[in-house]
């Protein structure tokens, strides 16, 4: 199974008003092969307390026990080497087999514990599927990855911000 970068992406939602637009965005980018939902977890608090929640996943039971070998060999293999790579890979595959959902119960609580009434949060692990041919590339041109980083807008704002008032400081 060949994996392309996950990225965990925490949302929260003051005021929610879910009319399925997030969801239509995540699924064309799923029919465009740009990402896959390996797994999604929203949870809403009404304002009377009670919680309703909503997981997704793309992955079948037989891409949820591949993927949770191959995250358990890694982790294995960073902890204890070959002979924890193939412990961890069996682990992983096992759990994988067992559920296609990552996020599990405890998230579930603890999320519902975390949101005021009249709120959301969602949980979303999004592989980048679009990256795997560039990272292949990159590997077959002899190169690796030595540092990543996401820039978000506001960070680029807050760059500017701090320009600004060095230069105004200065002049």
């Amino acid at each position: 199974m060949t994996i392309g970068p996950v990225q965990v992406l925490v949302l929260g939602f003051e005021h929610p008003d879910f009319r399925g637009q997030v969801l239509a965005e995540i699924d064309r980018l799923r029919a465009a092969d740009t990402v896959r939902l390996v797994d999604a977890l929203v949870v809403r608090k009404h304002e009377d307390g009670t919680v309703e929640k909503v997981q997704r996943s793309d992955l079948t039971q037989l891409e949820s026990a591949e993927l949770g070998a191959t995250v358990g060999a890694l982790i294995g293999f960073g902890a204890a080497g070959l002979e924890g790579a193939e412990l961890g890979a069996e682990a992983g595959a096992e759990a994988g087999a067992e559920s296609n959902e990552i996020l599990d119960e405890e998230n579930f609580w603890y999320i519902e514990e975390a949101i005021p009434p009249g709120s959301a949060a969602a949980i979303v692990l999004l592989e980048h599927r679009w990256a795997i041919p560039l990272r292949d590339s990159i590997r077959s041109a002899g190169g690796s990855l030595l540092a990543d980083a996401w820039v978000h807008p506001q960070d680029l704002v807050a760059v500017g911000l701090m320009a600004r008032e060095e230069a105004l400081a200065s002049g």
